[in-house]
């Protein structure tokens, strides 16, 4: 006896045609970020760059954002992979409606409105607010290495550009003196090759020099502006992307920026964020404090952050700002704290007391538990490990629709549950 199976004619017609809500299921991320930003977010300041129509009309700029924001929720922020998956999968076109923007036109609309899409953080934020989430009853401070787009084999130290540009301008230098012997020596031929044009290699070595040139440039006008009389012999140029540094991350060291975040303990919600050129993370915790109450309208009671942030200004500002601080005041060793440093002045001796009075039970416990996660979301389980732009003002753009997006997840695990 024959088995009986299931009709399987993939040439069958459709008598009705679909609707992209029947795509998902009902309950599926993709309508809730498709309708989150149709209906819950201001999105003003991309629209008002459009004016009257000429040629053929653009995509319209509410569906661009809502597939940028779901793509990065998947994971996915290549544009050619955003492409690829408005012609192939079924969760992208219940965002598009069966739009297929190409991977150009996906990389424009990011760039082009990078500064808007990054201002849509404060926004989403607000939502979670609204969903009771980031009650900001304690907060932990931390900042991950995320790596530049660029390699650190494409860096070289000032000292090492001070001899490259003596031995290019040599050997450069040496080709004209051979080219002015040869015309002297009236040698017609070789003297009309000279003449005609440099040879491919000592155009190549001239366009070097310029880039080394303008590279210690850089470097000394930084010096200059940190009231250095010179570079440091190890400070580091990168010619891919300049603005990024050589740090020490978990991999060892790194072409990266210094990527922050302030994450409320109870939701996971980022409710402040930032991005660094620089290794170190004292000098950024005034501005991130700051930011808590202008995203938040309220300051957190709680603040919880490594050794990396802890100085007398930065205790300072916790303390004039009513915020309780669990600022770690050195490293640990054997189970006892090393502290960095002779002679500590007050509020680092008494913060040092607030964690050794608290023992396990201190609340800077909730650190660890509170931060690391959110970066382990955002680099293992969405795969975002590497910035596709690159210069400072970019990545930070960057960076903070990935916060962005961190957030509207966390907003859609509160309404599905």
């Amino acid at each position: 006896m024959s088995k009986t199976f299931r009709d399987w004619d993939v040439e069958q017609g459709w008598l009705l045609p679909p609707s992209v809500l029947d795509f998902v299921p009902p309950d599926h991320l993709a309508h809730f970020v498709r309708d989150t930003v149709r209906e819950s977010l201001d999105l003003s300041a991309i629209m008002d760059t459009y004016s009257e129509e000429r040629g053929y009309p653009p995509y319209h700029p509410t569906m661009m954002t809502a597939l940028l924001l779901y793509a990065y929720c998947q994971g996915v922020y290549s544009s050619r992979r955003m492409a690829k998956g408005c012609v192939e999968r079924l969760d992208f076109m219940a965002v598009t409606g069966l739009n297929q923007p190409d991977f150009r036109t996906l990389s424009d609309f990011r760039k082009r409105h990078l500064q808007a899409l990054s201002g849509l953080f404060v926004q989403v934020l607000k939502l979670c607010r609204q969903a009771g989430l980031a009650k900001l009853g304690h907060v932990a401070l931390d900042g991950t290495k995320v790596k530049a787009n660029a390699s650190k084999h494409k860096s070289m130290s000032y000292e090492r550009l001070q001899k490259k540009e003596a031995e290019l301008r040599r050997e450069v230098a040496q080709w004209f003196e051979k080219a002015e012997a040869v015309d002297r020596a009236e040698e017609r031929e070789e003297a009309q090759s000279a003449a005609g044009g440099m040879p491919e290699w000592v155009t190549n070595k001239q366009a070097r020099l310029e880039r080394i040139r303008e590279a210690k440039a850089a470097l000394e006008a930084e010096a200059a502006a940190q009231g250095e009389s010179q570079p440091k012999p190890k400070a580091q140029y990168n010619f891919t992307d300049p603005e990024s540094e050589i740090m020490k991350g978990a991999d060892g060291f790194v072409q990266a920026y210094n990527a922050q975040a302030v994450v409320d303990a109870e939701s996971q919600v980022i409710v402040a964020q930032e991005l660094s050129d620089r290794p170190t993370d004292v000098t950024l915790l005034g501005g991130l404090v700051s930011q808590i109450k202008t995203n938040t309208g309220r300051q957190a009671m709680e603040l919880s952050a490594d050794a990396g942030y802890c100085s007398e200004g930065n205790l300072a500002i916790l303390a004039k700002r009513q915020v309780r601080a669990y600022v770690a005041t050195g490293k640990k060793r054997h189970g006892r704290a090393r502290i960095e440093g002779r002679g500590q002045q007050a509020r680092t001796r008494a913060m040092r007391r607030r964690l050794a009075r608290g023992g396990h039970r201190s609340r800077y416990r909730l650190r660890k538990q509170t931060v690391e996660p959110v970066f382990g979301q955002i680099k293992q389980a969405r795969g975002f490990r590497q910035f596709l732009l690159r210069g400072k003002e970019k990545t930070r753009g960057e960076w903070s629709l990935i916060c962005t997006v961190h957030n509207l997840l966390k907003l859609a695990a509160r309404r599905f549950s």
